[in-house]
């Protein structure tokens, strides 16, 4: 396989895999074409390279950078502005795993624990509603606490452990 090719199959690839860490084929699209880059890629590199529109570039590069996974880099001398992403894998990780904590598993933590609150009316369905969206609220409680200690703790032998059993 020539380096075409296998470029083109890596970005594919890791787009159609965007789902599994809660982004958008064209913004996983943009994020891997960064991560295979060798140096800082233009918007109009970006668009030329992946064949989408500036809109859709720009906005998903937007969320990249909402995402703390994507920055821009002033390029002395140039007007345009240039974009780049995190090298570390582990480190790509980590912010991954804190932006869906932060978007995903919070607000769900946040509604079993307010259903599972309500008022207990002595009914088994109510009984039932209450002990099963107490059992998920704790359960994705557990998950969320086990994904911020990864997230947070610096690259030690237990962090690059587990990195690398996720792998």
């Amino acid at each position: 396989m020539e380096y075409k090719e296998a470029k083109e199959k890596f970005i594919s690839t890791w787009g159609s895999l965007g789902s599994l860490w809660g982004i958008n084929k064209a913004m996983a699209q943009i994020q891997s074409l960064l991560f295979i880059s060798t140096k800082p890629l233009a918007m109009e590199d970006i668009m030329e390279a992946l064949k989408i529109s500036r809109g859709n570039t720009s906005m998903n590069l937007r969320q990249l950078m909402d995402w703390g996974i994507v920055t821009k880099e002033i390029i002395p001398g140039q007007r345009k502005e240039y974009f780049t992403t995190e090298k570390n894998v582990e480190e790509l990780a980590r912010h991954i795993a804190k932006e869906r904590s932060r978007r995903e598993i919070k607000p769900v933590l946040k509604v079993l624990k307010e259903v599972s609150s309500i008022k207990d009316d002595g009914t088994a369905k109510t009984k039932e509603l209450i002990k099963q969206t107490k059992a998920l609220h704790d359960l994705a409680e557990t998950a969320d606490t086990m994904l911020n200690r990864i997230a947070n703790q610096d690259q030690n032998w237990l962090t690059k452990s587990i990195l690398k059993l996720i792998k």
